[in-house]
């Protein structure tokens, strides 16, 4: 019973002490694409991504098309001319897949563009949420343009639009 009594209380605290939150609720969403550099910063990289990406199409439609040359050809090869080919186009296969890693993979050239051109905006708009809050005395941010389990919040607590007035 004790136990019980126990439990209960805590529980009460914990939802006393929840509820105690001065919180604010924040678009960073809008508030990035309030931001010109930020949308250039994007358009650059997503301009790239195209280009890489017509590179690595283009690549394996010429390695399609060497193969097909390889399969109607194959007959007619001597087995040593058979097994250097298919080795060469296994070879060229490699080679594409490795530039489109090194392209769009976690340590990329596009993924180190990303972060070169887009973090220190991260951070100044960070870093204004987070002056914001402090002055004003919140305790929590909630982010609503990642949060998608917030179904209703009082547009008295959305502080995007003075977000953006301090970040422009």
């Amino acid at each position: 019973m004790k136990r019980v009594v126990l439990i209960f209380t805590a529980i009460v605290l914990g939802i006393g002490a929840a509820a105690a939150q001065n919180y604010m609720v924040v678009d960073s969403e809008k508030v990035f694409k309030s931001i010109d550099a930020y949308n250039s910063a994007i358009a650059e990289v997503e301009a790239d991504a195209e280009r890489y990406q017509k590179q690595v199409d283009d690549a394996f439609n010429q390695l399609e098309q060497a193969f097909n040359v390889y399969q109607q050809r194959k007959a007619s090869m001597g087995a040593a001319e058979r097994s250097a080919e298919e080795q060469r186009i296994v070879a060229r296969e490699e080679e594409i897949k490795k530039f489109q890693s090194d392209t769009f993979g976690e340590q990329g050239t596009l993924f180190d563009k990303r972060v070169g051109l887009v973090k220190p905006i991260q951070d100044r708009v960070f870093a204004a949420i987070e002056r914001f809050a402090a002055e004003r005395g919140y305790d929590i941010v909630i982010d609503i343009a990642s949060n998608p389990t917030v179904l209703y919040h009082k547009p008295s607590v959305n502080h995007t639009d003075a977000i953006i007035a301090i970040v422009k």
